[in-house]
């Protein structure tokens, strides 16, 4: 009896030895999950209250780096600038500001020039990058992309360049012809001759300033502010009365075709000085005795139908190159033609900006000695004619202005030309 009560005794202490040994085992492993190891400490940092949604609002480019210098966050600006890929700053500039500014808690700021990505052809894109700490563990880039600003800038800076120059030639030769005029007042027949040059170079200073308020007008102004209907064929029109005295002088044929009774909205003076820019180039561009061809026409489009139209010569025609250039102010395919005939390199930009701020584009197809085709196209105004009905006069049109006969029992009045199609 005995022997059994010392024996319960001794597992009943046993127990309570177990129960408080598990219980102490318990409450030590709880201490030891709550005190910071070397791996908690090293966890993913936490942005500030209220910095993510000031970020989602900034312009700018914003990348947040922890002291790892692992992108914590990062904007979609960041990553379409590449700036940031596979976690990690990628412009090592920008990475070695973010390591100074952690070290010593100063704000940096500076500009970059990077190489686009890629081949690293082309134009150099231009960086401001400002860097400050963000808390005491955290560093903030800002980047803001100054490639468009200092492209701008440069077309500024080129512009003023540009307009000094070509106000110097005609200025200058004006003070040369004056003086031999002066120099040779008791001989008629120079002093007429050089009377005629200052009336010629007196001409080009007055189209060139012309030409600088009007392309200056059409930049400034909403031409949809007062806009109205406009006839295209009165477009048409205008641009061949406009350049009949030099197409006549040099024997080129001006042929207009297509639909008719098309009617395009907008600014009535800007839609005839445009298309007249393209005609009076045509004009000036082609050879004696070839054809110019004006034509108009209604397209089908997914926001509305559109109207085309094309002005094609039989000229010198425009090289791959210089395509890509013939719309830039005061560029010239043939630099010694435009001094013949007078021209200041703006009237393509003219157009350009016209058809522009009318919603449409300006297209131009061109091979070397074939000639060249120029595409306005325009939101047409009022309502859709019925296409079945003007598809045999859009043909018997466009055969009229190149000169092609149609696949029609009709012909066309005019000799085939080896000028391409004026909707090609």
């Amino acid at each position: 009896m005995d022997v059994n009560a010392a024996v319960a005794a001794a597992a009943a202490i046993a127990g309570v030895l177990t129960g408080v040994i598990a219980m102490l085992a318990f409450r030590w492993s709880e201490k030891e999950q709550k005190r910071p190891t070397r791996t908690s400490l090293h966890t993913d940092p936490v942005l500030p209250p209220g910095v993510d949604t000031v970020l989602s609002v900034l312009r700018s480019s914003a990348v947040v780096l922890d002291e790892a210098d692992a992108v914590v966050k990062a904007s979609s600006a960041a990553y379409a600038l590449g700036l940031v890929r596979g976690g990690k700053l990628a412009v090592e500039p920008m990475l070695q500001m973010a390591r100074d500014t952690r070290r010593d808690g100063e704000i940096r700021q500076v500009e970059l020039d990077l190489p686009r990505r890629g081949n690293g052809r082309g134009e150099a894109l231009a960086f401001s990058a400002r860097v400050a700490p963000l808390g005491s563990r955290l560093v903030l880039l800002l980047v803001e992309d100054l490639t468009e600003a200092r492209r701008i800038e440069a077309v500024r800076r080129d512009f003023v360049a540009n307009v000094s120059h070509e106000l110097k030639t005609p200025v200058g030769a004006l003070s040369l012809l004056s003086e031999a005029v002066m120099d040779a007042s008791d001989d008629p027949e120079a002093v007429e001759r050089f009377a005629g040059r200052m009336q010629i170079e007196a001409t080009r200073l007055t189209n060139l300033v012309q030409e600088l308020i009007d392309l200056s007008r059409v930049q400034n102004d909403d031409p949809l502010d007062d806009a109205e209907p406009v006839r295209v064929d009165e477009l048409v029109a205008e641009a061949i009365d406009r350049c009949r005295q030099a197409a006549g002088t040099k024997q080129i044929t001006m042929a207009a075709g297509g639909t008719a009774d098309l009617h395009v909205r907008g600014n009535r003076g800007q839609l005839a000085a445009a298309l007249g820019n393209l005609v009076e180039n045509a004009v000036n561009y082609s050879p004696a005795r070839t054809r110019v061809g004006i034509a108009a026409r209604r397209v089908n489009a997914p926001g509305g139908d559109l109207i085309e139209i094309a002005v094609t010569d039989q000229g010198i025609g425009i090289s791959e190159k210089d395509k890509e250039r013939v719309f830039e102010r005061f560029y010239r395919v043939d630099p010694a033609r435009s001094r013949a005939t007078g021209g200041t390199g703006l009237g393509l930009a003219i157009v350009k900006h016209v058809v522009a701020s009318h919603g449409g584009e300006v297209t131009v197809w061109s091979a070397e000695g074939q000639g060249s085709t120029f595409t306005l196209r325009l939101p047409e105004a009022g309502p859709s004619r019925d296409r079945a009905q003007q598809h045999l006069s859009d043909r018997a049109g466009l055969s009229a202005a190149t000169g092609r006969s149609p696949s029609s029992p009709h012909t066309s009045p005019y000799e085939t030309l080896p000028a391409p199609e004026v909707l090609p």
